[in-house]
């Protein structure tokens, strides 16, 4: 179905997650674009994605995406894993050309898959991932396509958003689960000298992941390279460049409970922001 009355004025940069995850996707962006707007979109209310179908996830990213269209974006990040592995090829192959050509969706893991070949040396990596994004092979589909030669192993880590999101990440019975994962990834492969954290909720475990991470081990955490690919996009797309507002603002909306989503919010952005519920439906 064709959108009709989108705006053509320039906008903010839409950024979706599913949840709060995203917001270390944002932040790591701001920090190398601070002149940029920016739109920040969770679906809390119907968030974990990581265990519903292709088709779910499908269809609330595409909701998500037409909503930040509607609120003046032309170019949107998913700042999510699941959804970068089970809707964002649909989206940018069937309904982009009937929404607006011109507009753009992009996702997390090709610019994280981009930077393996120049880190890794011994050409085994391990993938650390919700069940859906482990389920969905996107991760070593995409590394496949531009490396053929790397050997990938994944690991499910069910239980991580929720430590990270009850804001446990800091105790001690975070590090039975965030050992275990490790220590399965590296069974399957000891081999393994690079590790993406395929999830961008991971990075607030981050200081417990390097404890039982073997020594010479890289992880490689989104952030830094979804904000460098961003930059790289903006020099090879000026049009694209042109159609983004630059002021420095940044607006928050979910679908949960403000003040709910504004707590949480804290945990990934350590600063206290202001909230706004919308609904997608």
């Amino acid at each position: 179905m064709i959108k009709e009355n989108l705006s053509q004025a320039p906008g903010p940069i839409g950024v979706f997650d599913s949840g709060y995850g995203g917001l270390t996707i944002l932040s790591k962006i701001k920090e190398l674009l601070p002149e940029y707007d920016y739109i920040y979109l969770g679906d809390n209310a119907r968030a974990p994605y990581g265990t519903r179908s292709f088709e779910i996830v499908y269809e609330f990213t595409l909701q998500a995406v037409n909503k930040l269209f509607e609120m003046g974006c032309h170019l949107v990040i998913l700042a999510c894993n699941t959804a970068s592995a089970k809707a964002l090829r649909t989206i940018q192959m069937n309904d982009l050309p009937n929404i607006d050509p011109a507009r753009r969706v992009l996702g997390v893991i090709r610019p994280t898959v981009e930077s393996i070949g120049a880190i890794t040396q011994s050409r085994h990596i391990g993938v650390l991932g919700t069940t859906g994004t482990i389920k969905s092979e996107s991760y070593p589909l995409e590394i496949h396509k531009l490396y053929p030669d790397i050997q990938v192993s994944g690991e499910a880590c069910p239980m991580w958003v929720a430590l990270v999101e009850n804001n446990e990440a800091q105790s001690l019975g975070a590090d039975y689960f965030v050992q275990k994962h490790i220590d399965n990834l590296m069974h399957k492969d000891h081999e393994i000298d690079t590790i993406i954290l395929g999830c961008t909720h991971y990075p607030l475990l981050l200081h417990k992941i390097k404890r039982f991470v073997p020594e010479g081990v890289t992880i490689v955490a989104q952030g830094e390279y979804v904000a460098r690919s961003l930059k790289d996009y903006f020099h090879r797309h000026p049009e694209m460049d042109a159609k983004c507002t630059k002021e420095g603002k940044r607006l928050f909306y979910t679908t949960e409970a403000a003040d709910k989503f504004s707590e949480s919010a804290s945990i990934f952005l350590n600063e206290n922001i202001e909230v706004q519920r919308i609904s997608l439906e």
